[in-house]
């Protein structure tokens, strides 16, 4: 078996020997040199994962040996599959994308010189016309008269800074140039390689993983409270930072990420090394008639997942819509745990009397969720789904998976059950 299979079987493996042998794996690895993109990938993932959920401080300490340096790996090879949106993010790599102006301003402020107009893919850039012809005196004449005006010659003339450009124009007319952004993100502490939350004390693992089994809501209800802590304004935005890179490096935006609520963002410490930070809204972008609130969760200082939920009174009580979101990675570690603790947090600080599921986090256009049988993943946590029609599916389904050894509920049929909304009710 080769060292890198070696060491993916041993994620969800613990115990004093599992420890030594993940640490003598890791020792090998580390002198190891991979040519083959995609094994490099399955490489840093599984380094990451053991990273997130190590068996022993020695697994963490050779893990970060491992992670931070990671850049040095990737040089020379083919980018391009390094890119991906689902792999997106290693250190010594880039992305391009279009970001939104919240998040452009962000990134130009803090990685400036990482961040440039990728002109390759922009195939618009006669969209700057009106703008650099009213910032740059000379370039009006050829915003006006020149047929063919070369508007990337004016920009970097005029010093090709991002920056500078963000700060010059509103955020409604830096969206509609719908500028493409090359993030060069080499060696930064943005990349996934290397993104780390300050912790005191980590949580390793000498037994095994809570499974879904494991887990009651009804229980995790009952439990002592978790406290949460507001952070000082200036930690608060130290932390907004680490969650928008987090993001970006991944393609991904959240409202409740374009417009943090800087003066209210808490932290709660869920257990077995789980950081979650979350905030609402300042009050110019709240939502009208219903709240919002995001956050993302960190395992011993590694960004694994974000959550959003959206919130609204009726006349039984208060539900909450939760959209829950473990990055793909980190998947074989406490999921159900981890939901449930969510839950309980929400539960408490929010007055919650159901929590709802909307349709795409059980497969409604969304493939990856029917092919991780995410409605069954609910289900089996006590979801139900509110249509009585497909409630009844769910039953007779739920009698053949018991009655039939080894059957497994079709596609067709997963997203017949991902039609509609699911919901847990608060006793």
């Amino acid at each position: 078996m080769s060292v890198l299979a070696a060491l993916a079987k041993l994620k969800g493996k613990f115990g004093v020997a599992a420890a030594r042998q993940a640490a003598a794996l890791l020792e090998r690895a580390q002198r190891m040199r991979f040519r083959d993109p995609e094994e490099l990938i399955e490489f840093h993932e599984t380094v990451l994962f053991l990273r997130a959920y190590p068996q022993s401080a020695r697994v963490l300490k050779l893990a970060d040996q491992i992670l931070f340096p990671f850049a040095e790996r990737v040089r020379g090879l083919e980018r391009e599959p390094l890119e991906y949106s689902d792999v997106s993010g290693i250190a010594g790599t880039g992305l391009t994308t279009n970001f939104s102006y919240p998040f452009a301003r962000s990134l130009a402020e803090r990685h400036d010189g990482n961040v440039h107009i990728d002109w390759m893919q922009y195939g618009h850039a006669d969209r700057l016309g009106p703008i650099l012809g009213r910032l740059i005196r000379e370039a009006f004449e050829d915003w006006a008269v020149a047929p063919h005006a070369d508007w990337r010659r004016w920009y970097e003339k005029a010093g090709g800074s991002l920056r500078w450009l963000i700060s010059q124009v509103r955020p409604e007319v830096y969206d509609l140039l719908e500028l493409p952004l090359r993030w060069e993100l080499g060696d930064s502490p943005a990349s996934r390689s290397r993104a780390r939350t300050p912790r005191k004390k980590m949580f390793y693992h000498n037994g095994p993983f809570l499974a879904r089994k494991d887990v009651s809501f009804a229980a995790e209800f009952a439990a002592p409270r978790i406290p949460a802590e507001r952070l000082p304004r200036e930690q608060a935005r130290k932390l907004v930072d680490i969650i928008i890179d987090a993001s970006a490096v991944r393609y991904r935006e959240l409202y409740g990420f374009l417009y943090p609520d800087l003066g209210g963002v808490f932290h709660a410490d869920l257990g077995r090394g789980i950081d979650f930070y979350f905030c609402g809204l300042p009050r110019q972008w709240r939502l009208p008639r219903r709240d919002y609130y995001a956050g993302m969760y960190f395992k011993n200082g590694v960004p694994i997942g974000y959550v959003e939920v959206i919130s609204s009174r009726d006349k039984t009580g208060v539900r909450m819509e939760v959209g829950f979101n473990l990055y793909y990675t980190f998947r074989q570690g406490e999921t159900a745990w981890l939901y449930g603790r969510l839950l309980k947090l929400f539960r408490e600080r929010y007055k919650v009397t159901a929590f709802v599921i909307d349709p795409y986090q059980i497969g409604h256009q969304n493939d990856e969720a029917i092919e991780s049988g995410a409605f069954w993943f609910y289900y089996k946590l006590g979801f139900r789904p509110e249509s009585p029609e497909i409630a009844a599916l769910a039953e007779r389904e739920e009698k053949k998976v018991a009655a039939r050894p080894g059957y497994r509920t079709s596609r067709a049929t997963l997203r017949k059950l991902a039609a509609g909304t699911m919901a847990y009710r608060c006793e």
